[in-house]
């Protein structure tokens, strides 16, 4: 583990990184945030999740360190009496499941149809980037508030298991067409390069030739595309909770906790939706950022 940590950071994305002080701080943030999430039993001051803990009375508690501040919750409480500190980080957690989790099956998705596509041709070509043509004709939102409103209506008394399945299907549907357009460019460069015409004169499997030589050189306009689309999956989460067709309301998403404060933004609880939405901006502010410096140094050209 140390001989590969230290030839990353002796390796020109490692120089890179080590030279951007933005991409440091972002990485530093991403990481506080990452670890807050995995570790909410432990680093969360309450569990939001448990019922017997909550008092009504404590509902709405301005934070402690404000003007009006006499509760022990450090950044207030929301409607239901559950701390705003914990709530963000438990949400937080659920909005990065499903933003990584509808990123993963896109990516899988895309990278097998653009891979696909770009080496075969033909009419599975034409099929599929017409296919990739009439995704795109419809707003990532629309799509995902149609596969999640169809999922609620004939699954009414699902388990949140299944409600978070059908949000990250909803999510995915749409994400996997920039990873097969993406990976489409570039296999259909690649193709005709003269290790894979080498390969196919010594007859090595076409199937062979995608995944073991032509895959692994298409993958860096992947990985940057990846870290990108997570901050629009997590931010395209928030906005269907938010519309009430994303995460069930007993679990504290972020998205959930921001629609739960508006209504109550004009009465003077602005807390309740100021620190969802800021943790919601920090994480897909410090994703983004890490996203652009990995694209500036996996291209030279744009350094």
């Amino acid at each position: 583990m140390k001989k590969i940590l230290a030839h990353w950071f002796d390796s020109d994305i490692g120089y890179s990184f080590r030279t951007s002080p933005v991409a440091i701080a972002a990485a530093v943030v991403a990481f506080i945030c990452i670890f807050c999430a995995v570790f909410a039993g432990w680093v969360a001051p309450h569990n939001p999740f448990d019922l017997s803990t909550l008092e009504l009375s404590d509902a709405r508690l301005p934070p402690a360190w404000s003007a009006h501040g006499t509760s022990r919750y450090l950044l207030g409480t929301d409607d239901q009496g559950r701390d705003i500190l914990s709530a963000v980080i438990y949400g937080a957690r659920i909005s990065l499941v499903v933003g990584v989790s509808s990123v993963i099956l896109s990516m899988l998705a895309g990278v097998f149809l653009g891979l696909l596509a770009g080496f075969r041709g033909g009419w599975i070509d034409s099929v599929l980037m017409r296919l990739c043509d009439v995704m795109l004709s419809f707003p990532a939102i629309l799509v995902a508030l149609l596969i999640a409103g169809v999922g609620r209506a004939l699954f009414p008394n699902a388990h949140e298991s299944l409600a978070f399945g059908v949000l990250i299907l909803s999510i995915s549907l749409t994400g996997w067409v920039q990873y097969a357009r993406t990976v489409r460019g570039s296999t259909l460069v690649e193709r005709n390069k003269e290790y894979v015409q080498a390969a196919r004169v010594t007859g090595v499997a076409p199937m062979r030739i995608m995944t073991r030589h032509v895959l692994p050189n298409v993958l860096g306009p992947v990985l940057v595309l990846a870290t990108i689309q997570v901050a629009t999956a997590i931010i395209t989460e928030a906005t269907l909770s938010f519309l009430g067709v994303g995460a069930p309301p007993t679990s504290p998403s972020l998205g959930t906790l921001i629609r739960v404060g508006n209504d109550y933004l004009f009465s003077g609880e602005w807390w309740i939706t100021v620190f969802p939405g800021l943790m919601l901006v920090v994480i897909a502010l410090s994703v983004n950022l890490l996203g652009d410096w990995l694209r500036d140094a996996l291209n030279p050209r744009l350094r």
